[in-house]
């Protein structure tokens, strides 16, 4: 008995340094003989990982932060960029808001905003439950790759192909005309009325494939007791759509409306190659602002604040895009 007693005490004597050191999970480790990290050790490795992160933060610091943090300042500037430039203050920012073509640029995204980001998301969404619903259906990898396509196609491409069918003599107009719909034919990029929701489709058609794979990855990851049991249940397309899948995708929602919206604010190459901002300024973008006040009206100063202020918008919209992405606690 009294050898037992001894035993234990030394076994105590023994776990109790380890306790005060590190816990349980201390002792674990030492039980398995995983080396534990203490102090000037584990500095040191600490020390050594931001060495290795020091040539990518380097150029990350060079090509980013520096040109981002030179064309705030630029900003500040009544500059032609090759004159001495006017210290202006936030007098460029005000522009931004009060100039009617500069505040009705910043509008036009707002629009393209529906066509780039709602509807692809909503047709992704409807098209993922479908496809829910018959999962076995032919061709369904062709369907993906050709609904992904545009994704990878350079948009440059896809702008001009764009502008060659909705031209007055282009492919558009030719089938409206011969289904007997020739009052219909239009300048569908020409057209006050019509330039911007038609640059808004050619953003609606290149986002719908990265929604949709975004989604079908998603569905993926649901567990398909899910399912059997909402069916069990005697729930239709509808009620199952909204009971599983909607709040399994939740997350790839998030990520599709992230990349979307900044697809739509940042539209500068399909609006350069289809429109040029016109007719008048009936398509013009901040994106598109930027261009024209640096290289066309030599108003340097005002390109860099339409410029900084885009990337506020875009990094206020997009954490709040982000704070819909309700994590499992």
């Amino acid at each position: 008995m009294q050898v037992a007693e001894q035993r234990d005490a030394v076994a105590g004597a023994a776990a109790a340094p380890t306790a005060r050191k590190g816990g349980p999970e201390a002792a674990e480790a030492e039980a398995y003989g995983i080396p534990r990290r203490r102090g000037r050790a584990g500095r040191r490795q600490q020390s050594i990982a931001y060495v290795y992160l020091l040539p990518a933060l380097a150029i990350y610091t060079l090509f980013l932060l520096v040109p981002l943090g030179h064309s705030a300042w630029i900003s500040l500037y009544r500059w032609d960029g090759l004159s001495p430039g006017t210290w202006v203050g936030l007098h460029n920012y005000a522009d931004a808001f009060t100039d009617p073509q500069l505040r009705a640029s910043f509008v036009h995204s707002l629009v393209l905003i529906v066509f780039y980001a709602i509807i692809p998301v909503g047709i992704g969404l409807l098209l993922a439950g479908v496809i829910v619903r018959a999962p076995r259906l032919r061709f369904l990898s062709a369907f993906r790759v050709v609904l992904f396509l545009p994704q990878v196609v350079a948009s440059v491409v896809v702008a001009t192909t764009w502008s060659m069918i909705m031209a007055p003599e282009g492919v558009l107009n030719d089938v409206l005309s011969a289904v007997g719909l020739g009052s219909l034919t239009n300048d569908w990029l020409g057209d006050f009325s019509t330039a911007l929701p038609a640059v808004g489709l050619i953003g609606t058609w290149t986002e719908i494939g990265l929604c949709l794979v975004l989604f079908l990855a998603g569905i993926g990851q649901i567990p398909r007791e899910l399912y059997e049991a909402a069916r069990l249940d005697g729930a239709g397309p509808v009620a199952e759509f909204f009971a599983v899948t909607l709040p399994g995708l939740r997350r790839q929602v998030v990520i599709a409306l992230a990349l979307t919206v900044t697809a739509a604010l940042r539209n500068f190459d399909v609006i350069f190659v289809t429109t040029r901002g016109g007719p008048g300024t009936a398509t013009t973008v901040p994106a598109f602002q930027v261009y024209h006040q640096a290289f066309e009206a030599n108003a340097v100063g005002s390109a860099s604040a339409i410029g900084i202020t885009l990337l506020v918008i875009i990094g206020v919209l997009v954490a709040a895009i982000n704070r819909l992405d309700v994590r499992d606690s």
